[in-house]
């Protein structure tokens, strides 16, 4: 299942957004797929319900943009969510 409201291209600031929060679950719905070798273009259509054939360059865009936001989360927007609240 696709999922709701989403960007072509994910954010790329040094810190958490709102919309990384909001779509941590795409991330790892994402990093899942290319952990098992999925093809691409079979995971952007399934988790974003962009079709590879019709859309190729925006499918291609938008898996790749949001790929990369999900290895940064991995590697370093997680520190945010170590923070006590409030910090």
């Amino acid at each position: 299942m696709a999922i709701g409201a989403f960007e072509d291209r994910a954010p790329d600031a040094l810190h958490v957004t709102d919309y990384d929060e909001r779509h941590h679950q795409t991330y790892w719905r994402l990093l899942d797929a290319a952990a098992e070798n999925a093809d691409w273009r079979e995971a952007v259509w399934i988790i974003f319900g962009i079709d590879p054939a019709a859309e190729p360059e925006r499918a291609r865009m938008v898996y790749d943009s949001h790929l990369a936001r999900a290895r940064w989360m991995t590697e370093t927007g997680y520190r945010h969510f170590l923070r006590p609240s409030g910090s």
